[in-house]
């Protein structure tokens, strides 16, 4: 009779097992080897990170800089056929009070030379915006700096959803006054843009290459008016060098600017450039500090249009701005106030060439 030897499998089995581990030249990891592994790939990762953010941001500024050489190209394509600016909002007094004959901004009325044709023959410029949510409820693109935090609808509206579509790319105020005498002869600022007024090329003695047309803003940015609406002065008051000079109302935090691309008035599609570029200006509110704007009257009202509406973006230390001859530049946050300002007048005669 043949005999077999006994086989255990399972003996036979961790045999093979020993023979795999001492043939491998990766034995299996410890739970301490494991963990350093890990260690090591976190730390590759957060190199890379900021690295992925800077490479994100170049394409969003790219792409902010791109949207602003297109409204430059628009506003040279409208002053070719129209030989001059657009007005931002028209105002008339009748005799007790401000009359808002047309009250759509100067941005809007670029929507033809900027591929928006179809929406642009929509529009009714002889009745209100407020009536006509179809338009301003709609997003503009081009408008809107991809940057944006806040790229969102305001208002809210049964059939559109909201009533009015924010917008990050302003036009040029000047420097502090924007619409005074009201009663008398309608004053306007010294800024290449303002009510009621557009400008011909031949009016811009300091150089089309030397003045601000277009600046980026932050969407709803907080709004601080003045304690009166009614408020004249007799002497024009100097630009203020913080807030405490003026005299401000009541805050309303959810009273906002540049949340309406359709509104001509300043806090809606301008700028001043009382402030340099992403300056913090600080309004203090039950313990909780706001980064402002300041409109003291604003043009629909009776009293005299001051505005401290600053220039701001989220692009590190900076601000993409066009000029008057359509060409794009960044303009950095330490800038000189003093040239600042004379790159926001059309014919100051002031000297930038340091910008």
């Amino acid at each position: 009779m043949l005999h077999f030897p006994r086989t255990d499998s399972k003996s036979n089995a961790f045999r093979c097992l020993r023979r795999v581990r001492r043939n491998c030249p990766w034995p299996g990891f410890t739970l301490v080897e494991l963990l350093v592994v890990i260690a090591i790939i976190g730390v590759l990762v957060a190199l890379l990170l900021p690295g992925v953010q800077a490479a994100r941001e170049a394409a969003r500024r790219s792409s902010c800089t791109n949207n602003l050489r297109q409204v430059g190209v628009a506003l040279h394509n409208f002053m070719g056929a129209q030989k001059r600016l657009p007005a931002n909002g028209n105002y008339l007094w009748n005799g007790s009070a401000i009359t808002t004959t047309n009250a759509w901004s100067g941005m809007a009325r670029l929507l033809p030379y900027m591929e928006e044709e179809n929406l642009y023959r929509g529009i009714n410029f002889s009745v209100s915006y407020s009536s006509q949510i179809n338009i301003s409820s709609k997003k503009i693109s081009v408008f809107v700096c991809p940057s944006e935090m806040n790229d969102r609808g305001q208002g809210t509206d049964p059939t559109y959803g909201n009533k009015h579509w924010p917008i990050d790319y302003t036009l040029n105020n000047g420097t502090w006054e924007v619409l005074t005498a009201k009663s008398t002869r309608m004053h306007n600022g010294d800024g290449a843009f303002g009510p009621n007024v557009g400008r011909r090329p031949s009016e811009f003695v300091d150089g089309l290459s030397k003045t601000l047309a277009c600046a980026e803003v932050k969407a709803f940015t907080s709004r601080v008016s003045g304690a009166a609406n009614t408020a004249t002065f007799s002497t024009p008051p100097a630009p203020p060098t913080d807030l405490s000079s003026l005299s401000l109302g009541t805050f309303n935090p959810t009273s906002y600017t540049h949340v309406e691309w359709v509104d001509g008035k300043v806090h809606e599609t301008g700028f001043t450039t009382v402030f340099t570029p992403n300056t913090q200006v600080i309004f203090s509110d039950s313990g909780q500090n706001f980064d402002v704007d300041v409109v003291l009257a604003t043009e629909s009202n009776p009293g005299d249009t001051y505005a401290a509406v600053t220039s701001r973006s989220y692009h590190p230390s900076c601000v993409n701005v066009v000029m008057m001859d359509g060409s794009v530049t960044a303009i950095n946050d330490s800038i000189a106030l003093p040239i600042w300002r004379g790159m926001g007048t059309r014919e100051g005669g002031e000297i930038v060439a340091g910008q």
